[in-house]
């Protein structure tokens, strides 16, 4: 971990002006993801006999880092961890220290994952103690059984006490759920009360055409959030709200509550316009869009010995490339995708 400890790039304003792409979005959010195992098998996410990355191709913890703190040198203020699951990668809180760091001296504004839950009674601690004020945490239903038949394999008290204790070392909690129709659209109201009565965000996500491997009910899984929103509405109050993030949700309040509900559409209204982000693969693939194929392989670049310099003209390279909107889309002959991907391979 000496990388970790010691390797050092030092930020020149002069030559690092920010990522700006085609269309004009100024880029300031990174998608970091760390590992593309998880202890789940979200059948919406990944195949239920997935077989992993073997080890050298995966980026190490130090090549994790330099890359993300290049990117931080070039404008990017936000880091969300992602996986698979971030909590299951082999020493993990080394990164989070590390990247943490960066929050004390400003140069990043947020740091932030998302995670299944599992895990997070045994980071919720040291989470807190790195600075990350809120994370997201995927949970699709409140039923066990069913819980259980969406991640394949995962323990739905094991999330719940992981979310325990994430609220308990302070952190903000924001729960995920992707919306299926045929399977956890009668769970929203349920899920919907329960972050209501502690004081948690939910976003509703509809479910997007990446290849999970073993999904084959896309179509009629496919459930436009507008519905949602006239069910939920229908027991609870909702009012408009100017609350914004940096990432693609728009959001609802809720009256009476703290609450917010936001809604990530890639399918029926997308949100390409407002676009301020990037991704990388933990294998150093860098995907300026989640729906394009288009990438920038890091992991060469640094494998073979690339300057700060060469990797930051790479950045602007691929930044340039940025395409103006995804390529999802459905219709009456189904749901197309212009990649093949899963979710656990790019990162969520």
């Amino acid at each position: 971990m000496s990388v970790l400890n010691q390797h050092t790039i030092t930020a020149d304003p002069s030559r690092h002006a920010p990522l700006i792409d085609p269309s004009g979005r100024t880029i300031t959010y990174l998608r970091l993801s760390v590992t593309d195992r998880c202890d789940f098998r979200c059948h919406y996410c990944m195949a239920e006999k997935v077989k992993f990355l073997p080890k050298k191709d995966v980026l190490s913890l130090e090549e994790l880092y330099l890359t993300a703190k290049t990117f931080i040198n070039c404008g990017i203020h936000k880091i969300r961890l992602t996986g698979g699951e971030p909590l299951v990668r082999r020493d993990i809180r080394l990164l989070i220290d590390r990247l943490g760091d960066h929050l004390k001296t400003g140069e990043l504004t947020e740091l932030t994952l998302t995670t299944n839950g599992s895990q997070l009674v045994h980071y919720a601690d040291s989470l807190s103690k790195a600075g990350v004020k809120r994370i997201n945490v995927s949970l699709d239903c409140l039923d066990p059984d069913k819980f259980k038949a969406i991640t394949r394999r995962g323990d739905l008290t094991q999330v719940l006490q992981g979310i325990e204790a994430a609220k308990q070392a302070g952190i903000q909690i924001k729960i995920n759920m992707v919306v299926l129709g045929q399977e956890n659209l009668t769970d929203i109201l349920e899920v919907t009360d329960y972050c209501l009565q502690n004081g948690f965000d939910l976003t509703l996500i509809e479910a997007m055409p990446m290849d999970a491997g073993a999904d084959a009910n896309r179509q009629e899984n496919y459930v436009p959030l507008a519905h949602c929103v006239d069910l939920i509405g229908k027991h609870h109050k909702l009012e408009a709200t100017n609350h914004q993030t940096s990432g693609p949700a728009r959001y609802m309040g809720f009256k009476g509550y703290r609450s917010k509900l936001g809604l990530i559409t890639p399918m029926s209204q997308n949100f390409c316009a407002g676009c301020n982000r990037i991704r990388l693969t933990c294998t150093g693939k860098l995907y300026p869009c989640l729906g394009h194929d288009t990438h920038l392989d890091f992991r060469e670049k640094i494998r073979n010995g690339a300057t700060e310099a060469d990797l930051i003209n790479s950045l602007r390279d691929i930044i340039s490339r940025k395409p103006q909107a995804h390529d999802f889309s459905i219709s009456d002959t189904g749901i197309t995708s212009a990649t093949l991907r899963s979710m656990n391979t790019t990162g969520g």
